[in-house]
């Protein structure tokens, strides 16, 4: 498993039927990088408490509503316009890599915030605590992502 959390989230994305499986939890209203966080997490054996679940969702929350998810809406928005106009097309492909570098930029800082956690022996049930009801309507989703992060 690579260490570091950019990695090991890339890895996992980049597995066949991930993506689509984090953008079904995404649009059920998760977190995909604090849910790509817990599970780096659980394959860590660092333990799940109440405090640490706040911390990460104090962290992330903000950046994602002011960061990700306006450039994620700007995206989204120009999908039709941008195929019928060139230069539309090639300015949503940056804003597309802009949202992947704030993604990552919130993944840098989940790392340095939980990277310091010790692991323990016990088995950690990050995922059904960061996706909350998105977790519990798509329960074999999380199933999914813990099958391919067993593999990473």
């Amino acid at each position: 498993m690579p260490s570091d959390l950019w990695t090991f989230a890339s890895q996992c994305y980049a597995r066949p039927g991930v993506e689509a499986t984090c953008l079904r939890l995404q649009a059920a209203g998760a977190d995909v990088c604090l849910l790509l966080c817990g599970l780096w997490l659980e394959q860590r054996g660092v333990a799940c408490d109440d405090k640490r679940l706040a911390a990460l969702k104090a962290l992330s929350e903000p950046w994602q509503r002011q960061v990700v998810q306006p450039l994620r809406e700007l995206r989204q928005n120009w999908r039709e316009a941008a195929q019928l106009d060139a230069a539309q097309l090639r300015l949503r492909e940056q804003v597309k890599a802009l949202e992947l570098e704030a993604e990552r930029e919130l993944l840098r800082r989940l790392e340095t915030l939980a990277g310091v956690w010790p692991q323990q022996p016990q088995p950690a049930a990050w995922l059904e605590a960061l996706a909350a009801s998105a977790g519990k309507q798509h329960h074999d989703a999380l199933q999914v992502l813990r099958a391919v992060a067993d593999r990473t």
